[in-house]
């Protein structure tokens, strides 16, 4: 006896979509997108809002800020008190720029060296690939903030003057040289600038800090202890260009000096440091 073994037939159709299916599908990409793009790039106000906001809107920025208004609400209370309050308004100004000018620096280095410290740059550069815009966002957000900060500095000293005026019944005294403003403005803003350029130049916090503070004060002591280096100081010493701004009077040849020591101090670190910005790998 035999015995025929039956196989089911296989529709061919059947067959051959099977085999299709599990084929690649290739489609021709086009070249060129045409029409609008679908979405367009960060806008430049969102990232100085966002460069703020990593300023003011964090612990390390916030405690700076209430730092400095205690020195100045300390400054101005002794100044009402001493002498009868008998101080001109200039030096009213002296007291409450002169702690924004040695502290605030510092909340622009934090601004900068937060991208390498605490790791935000994979975000911050992820975001914005385009790392130019975020150097001149950084820069101009701090630079905002040290106006507004000389702003304040301006209002507060007022205020002080004008109740020592009130209460203790001093002899007004408004009178003030635009050089000296001048001076107290740029005082505030280029110290800032500098904050970041040496911010952007270490990306390290305690680096940035200690080379802003040590570095220009070694150059002032040797400059006025070293007799070799004193000719050198007058062109490259920023506290000592600065002076005659405070004194309400510069000459051609002091104008000079301001310029070599603002770009020695300010310019070259915060060119190089935008360069190193833009070149750095992000980890």
């Amino acid at each position: 006896m035999t015995t025929t073994t039956a196989h089911p037939s296989v529709p061919v159709a059947q067959t051959s979509s099977k085999t299709e299916s599990k084929l690649p599908v290739t489609a021709k990409v086009p070249s060129r997108i045409s029409g609008s793009r679908p979405t367009t790039g960060v806008p430049f106000t969102r990232l100085m809002h966002v460069e703020l906001r990593k300023m003011l809107d964090v612990r390390a920025g916030r405690w700076l800020l209430i730092g400095i208004a205690a020195v100045i609400a300390t400054a101005l209370t002794i100044m009402f008190f001493n002498d009868g309050g008998q101080h001109s308004f200039g030096d009213y100004l002296q007291a409450t720029t002169m702690p924004m000018a040695i502290i605030l620096p510092v909340v622009g280095i934090l601004a900068v060296t937060a991208e390498w410290s605490q790791r935000t740059g994979l975000v911050t550069f992820g975001l914005e690939p385009r790392r130019m815009r975020v150097a001149w966002a950084k820069l101009l957000s701090a630079l905002a903030v040290a106006a507004a900060a000389f702003a304040l500095a301006l209002a507060l000293a007022g205020i002080a003057h004008q109740a020592a005026i009130t209460f203790r019944g001093i002899t007004a005294d408004w009178g003030i040289d635009g050089l000296v403003l001048l001076g107290a403005g740029g005082y505030v803003l280029l110290g800032v600038a500098q904050g970041v350029g040496f911010g952007m130049l270490f990306k390290n916090t305690p680096a940035a800090i200690v080379v802003y503070f040590v570095l220009p004060t070694a150059w002032t002591i040797l400059g006025s202890m070293v007799a070799w280096l004193q000719s050198a100081a007058e062109w490259l010493d920023l506290q000592h260009t600065m002076q005659p701004l405070f004194a309400g009077s510069l000459t051609g040849e002091q104008w000079a000096q301001l310029g070599t020591s603002v770009s020695l101090w300010v310019v070259v670190p915060l060119a190089f440091g935008i360069w190193r910005l833009t070149r750095a790998e992000v980890k």
